[in-house]
């Protein structure tokens, strides 16, 4: 039997990797996909062959990811129950992408990842898998062994497993678009998430931050009139705007296994470019088009979260979003100043904001008869209703 493994390097794909070896008598070829994070590739790639990996690769998809995955997560204002930003949830697929890609390659038998059996990922994985690789068969040893934390380490070591030596309490994921945080004491959502918890948006200066942002058809395209591709603007966005304490998310989330669960996140630049578009839409779009973008937007979420990347509605969507993105276009200036942002002006290409109609001191005015016919119409539904409910 051959299994591809999505090999992240941490405990959970090291540990598989002689798991899936021993239990199925297979071999195993890893595959790790460079997302953004910062990661030693060359230790991972060496901690797979020693743990036994038959073959191990490396895919740099940064470009990618951006472009095609964190271009709409801008464009349609990826903010799952109006907070997380996506960057998980829009990782995975690509990553079960690319490892599929390796799976027919090496004409594997099955693909495994190192979800468990309480996370969100575990569907991701499992549906994109299904969607791109049907024959294939799917294994995810963390659901399958009883293995604790402990008895995982108790296990490499028995088996002369490399593991990170650098033991962090809690768990982390991290990619371009963001960063998360779970585990320790954490998961309690009484409590107050600890400092050492943050890595990304540790305040380095109180000095506050100007920006100006701008976008082109609904991709942000430049910093302070710097043009720059995707993957650069959003290091630079995380690194400037990270430093000054911007980009701490926690809430209780709604997971998709049926529970709510404390969830800690740092996406500073998702955060300032998902603000900047969408007022640049608001700046743009008719009120009837603004609210239909905020429906697609929350359904567009949802799918996405839900490990729904491959249902035919969420292209549907995306259809309908660059369709209304063709119109956003145009500049908006920020400030950031500790994790608070604020919209200093924006300059949109195509708004209808007219000073000639809403101007006060030289705009245009309805003649009282208009606006008393205009007010009349418009409260008839609501008058007609109160009064026959009155008695």
């Amino acid at each position: 039997m051959k299994i591809v493994l999505a090999y992240s390097g941490g405990l959970d794909t090291t540990v598989a990797i002689k798991w899936l070896k021993e239990t199925f008598n297979a071999t195993v070829i890893t595959v790790t996909v460079d997302v953004g994070q910062k990661d030693n590739f060359e230790d991972i790639e060496k901690r797979a062959y020693i743990a036994g990996a038959e073959k191990h690769y490396t895919i740099d998809a940064k470009k990618e990811f951006a472009d095609k995955f964190l271009s709409y997560a801008v464009k349609m204002n990826g903010l799952y129950e109006d907070v997380y930003p996506l960057a998980t949830a829009l990782a995975r697929p690509l990553i079960a992408q690319k490892v599929v890609e390796i799976a027919k390659k090496e004409g594997a038998d099955a693909v495994a990842h190192g979800s468990t059996s309480k996370g969100n990922d575990q569907v991701r994985f499992d549906l994109a898998v299904k969607a791109l690789y049907p024959e294939a068969k799917v294994i995810a040893p963390a659901r399958i062994w009883k293995m604790t934390r402990e008895t995982e380490l108790q296990y490499a070591k028995e088996k002369g497993i490399p593991v990170k030596s650098e033991s962090s309490k809690y768990s982390i994921d991290e990619n371009l678009w963001g960063r998360s945080i779970e585990g320790d004491i954490i998961s309690d959502p009484s409590i107050e998430v600890p400092e050492d918890a943050f890595e990304w948006t540790k305040r380095k200066t109180n000095e506050k931050l100007k920006l100006v942002i701008e976008f082109d058809k609904g991709i942000p395209v430049s910093v302070n009139n710097e043009k720059m591709d995707f993957v650069k603007l959003v290091q630079i966005l995380n690194e400037l705007a990270g430093s000054r304490g911007f980009g701490r998310i926690e809430h209780l989330e709604n997971r998709v296994v049926g529970f709510k669960s404390r969830e800690v996140y740092e996406a500073p630049a998702a955060l300032v470019l998902i603000y900047s578009h969408k007022d640049l839409e608001k700046s743009t779009y008719s009120p009837l088009e603004l609210r239909f973008k905020k429906v697609i937007d929350s359904q567009w979420s949802d799918l996405v979260y839900q490990g729904l990347w491959y249902e035919p509605l969420r292209e549907t969507l995306e259809l309908a979003g660059d369709n209304l993105n063709k119109w956003i276009t145009g500049e908006v200036q920020v400030e950031i100043d500790g994790n608070g942002m604020r919209i200093l002006g924006r300059k949109p290409k195509y708004s209808p904001f007219s000073e000639k109609v809403a101007s006060y001191n030289k705009g245009w005015y309805p003649t009282d008869e208009m606006a008393r016919g205009f007010i009349e119409i418009f409260g008839m539904h609501s008058l007609l209703t109160r009064e026959v409910r009155s008695d």
